[in-house]
């Protein structure tokens, strides 16, 4: 029995990180506002250019943050969830064969086109649920969260369908706030250095030390994570499928979801450009299904004991794929088993998607978990 208490208290702590940063950000605000712009500059011209300008930055970079990390977490419709009695009838089958049967039957009408490794439908044991395409299981938000990119403890909230627009504009404009603030601070950061300053303003000058080098260090972090981020936007791929290639129908396609720049642009941050910058959303899509760079034909069977290929290179032809699925299973490193472990079905490498993945730092690639033997041997 899970001790209330405790739970609390871990609920508690994964908020120190958001903490955290608005602390930092709350600090910077007064240094630059009070200690910078009030007392170290003495043109007045300057202190309101400085000071519009900033309070622009400060505050769609504010918006964007409070966007990530309360918009609520994407999760599958209730026809993806299994009914009890099709859950009971899955763990009280003891061939494995029937029970991939199964899934393939209760899925038959879902719109799904990708699979596992081992030609499996994917299916969510903690959520009861035949998981969408590019849907994953978090273990630190306790849900299947759809188009999971990863889990982010800076913003306590997984990045996924309905929150990767509020992220990439998040790290987009702290980007640009940390540019601002060293661009505009590092004339005082040098009068400082040479002992220029007003003595007047006291302990101001450490704090408008401390922030350029602030400003400056997480300036270095963002380019490369915002760079990259804009890289998986282009691309149309999620962290997860960077570093582990999505399974189709007929093999792994690194570019299965790539539908060209600019369809990969839109299909994140929406068609009307107006709305490309703030933080609304303006994705496109249900979070459910998405379109693919080739069109299968639901008449053709799927291979089943061939070697995994590359799908066909057909960048013209663009469709919602066949809908049709196959058994598969993922099962989370950390507990939760079906039926036995005999039994179990597992993506390659999804384990505790959210042990693996933060926020701001680079995400190593998933070692291999455990597999359907079948897709084993």
């Amino acid at each position: 029995m899970s001790n209330p208490v405790l739970n609390f208290c871990i609920r508690l702590m994964k908020w120190l990180p958001v903490v955290f940063i608005t602390l930092i950000v709350l600090w910077s605000y007064y240094a630059y506002v009070v200690e910078m712009c009030v007392f170290a500059i003495t043109s007045l011209p300057q202190k309101v250019v400085y000071l519009v300008l900033y309070h622009v930055f400060f505050l769609i970079f504010v918006w964007s943050y409070y966007q990530t990390i309360f918009a609520p977490v994407g999760k599958p419709a209730q026809e993806f969830y299994l009914s009890k009695a099709d859950v009971d009838r899955l763990e009280h089958e003891d061939r494995e064969d029937r029970q991939q049967q199964y899934l393939a039957q209760m899925a038959k009408d879902l719109p799904l086109v990708t699979r596992t490794i081992g030609g499996s439908i994917r299916y969510c044991e903690p959520c009861q649920l035949i998981k969408p395409d590019r849907c994953h299981h978090c273990s630190m938000c306790g849900t299947c969260v759809l188009k999971m990119d990863h889990h982010c403890p800076w913003v306590n909230n997984c990045v996924g369908y309905s929150n990767y627009k509020f992220f990439v504009l998040f790290l987009g404009y702290g980007l640009l706030y940390c540019i601002y603030v060293a661009g505009t601070s590092v004339e005082y950061f040098v009068k400082f250095w040479n002992k220029e300053l007003d003595d007047t303003i006291g302990n101001g000058r450490f704090h408008i030390l401390f922030l350029f080098f602030a400003a400056a260090m997480f300036s270095i972090s963002l380019v490369s994570l915002f760079g990259y981020h804009l890289y998986l936007v282009f691309s149309n791929r999620t962290t997860l499928e960077s570093f582990r290639t999505p399974m189709f129908r007929h093999g792994p396609d690194k570019d299965g979801f790539n539908l060209g720049s600019s369809n990969n642009l839109k299909e994140v941050f929406g068609e009307d450009r107006r709305l490309w910058f703030l933080p609304v959303f303006t994705s496109l899509g249900d979070g459910l299904k998405f379109p693919t760079r080739v069109q299968y034909d639901p008449s053709e069977p799927a291979p089943t004991d061939s070697p995994a290929t590359e799908s066909p290179d057909s960048p013209d032809s663009v469709g919602f794929g066949d809908g049709m699925s196959f058994p598969t299973r993922r099962t989370s490193e950390d507990s939760h088993q079906l039926l036995n472990d005999r039994q179990r079905w597992a993506e390659e490498g999804e384990g505790d998607i959210s042990d693996r993945e933060t926020a701001l730092t680079t995400v190593q690639p998933p070692g291999r978990s455990r597999v359907h033997v079948e897709a084993e041997t």
